[in-house]
C-alpha cells in the first residue's frame, strides 16, 4: 500500500491531508450531533411543564440554556416570556440561527473536501500524463518502464481522490440531512412552548387591561 501511494507522486500530499481532516470532521460531527444531545428526549414536555406550574426562576432558564442546542432555544423562548408573541418568535428566530449555525460547524469544509479531492486527483493524472510524454521524449516509446511509472501515477491520483471524495460527498449531504431534521424537531417544540407562553399571557393581559377600562370610564 505504501508503495502505490507513493507511486502517486507530490499529488497525493494534499490528498491524504485532505483524507485525514474529511475523516477527524466526520467523527466530531457524528459525536456531536447525536440526538440525545441536541434534542434529549422529554426536555419539551419537562419546559411545558415550568410554563405551566409557572416555575421558571432565572437558575432554570440558565441551567436550561447550557443543556443543549433546543434547551437553548426554549430559554430564549422563557427570557422573554414577559413580552408579546411577536418578540418571543423574534427572539427565538435569532437564537435559532445561531444555534444551526454551530449545528452546521464544519459542514462546509467537509463539502469543500468533496469536491476539491477529485480535482487534486486530476491535476496529479497530468502531470503523471506530463510525466510519461517527457519520457517518451528523452527515451523514445523504447522504455515501457518510464511510460508505466507516470500512467500509474496518473491512475494513483484518480482513484484516490475519489476515495476521499465520495465518502466525504455522502456524509457532507448525511449531516446536512441530520441537521434538518433536528431543526424541524427543535421548530415544533418550540411553536408548543410559544403557544403556551401565549395562554398564560393572554388572561394575565385582559385582567390587567380592566381596570384601566374602569378607571377611565370612571373620569
Amino acid at each position: 500500500m505504501l508503495e502505490i501511494l507513493i507511486a502517486g507522486g507530490w499529488a497525493m500530499v494534499p490528498i491524504l491531508l485532505c483524507s485525514a481532516v474529511a475523516l477527524a470532521i466526520i467523527l466530531e460531527r457524528f459525536w456531536s450531533l447525536r440526538r440525545k444531545s441536541v434534542v434529549p428526549p422529554e426536555l419539551g414536555e419537562q419546559v411545558l411543564a415550568w410554563a405551566r406550574t409557572r416555575k421558571l426562576d432565572p437558575g432554570h432558564i440558565e441551567t436550561l440554556r447550557a443543556n443543549s442546542p433546543l434547551g437553548e432555544i426554549l430559554a430564549a423562548a422563557l427570557s422573554v416570556r414577559n413580552r408579546s408573541r411577536d418578540i418571543i418568535k423574534e427572539r427565538v428566530e435569532d437564537t435559532g440561527r445561531h444555534v444551526v449555525h454551530r449545528l452546521e460547524r464544519f459542514l462546509n469544509t467537509l463539502g469543500t473536501i468533496a469536491l476539491i479531492s477529485p480535482l487534486l486527483g486530476l491535476l496529479g493524472t497530468v502531470f503523471g500524463l506530463i510525466e510519461m510524454f517527457f519520457a517518451v521524449m528523452v527515451s523514445g516509446v523504447g522504455d515501457p518502464l518510464k511510460m508505466a511509472g507516470g500512467i500509474g501515477q496518473a491512475l494513483v491520483c484518480t482513484a484516490t481522490g475519489l476515495c476521499v471524495a465520495i465518502p466525504a460527498y455522502f456524509f457532507h449531504r448525511y449531516f446536512r440531512g441530520r441537521v434538518a431534521d433536528y431543526v424541524v424537531d427543535m421548530e415544533e417544540q418550540t411553536i408548543r412552548l410559544i403557544d403556551e407562553l401565549s395562554a398564560h399571557a393572554e388572561p394575565a393581559a385582559v385582567s390587567a387591561a380592566t381596570p384601566a377600562r374602569a378607571a377611565a370610564k370612571a373620569h
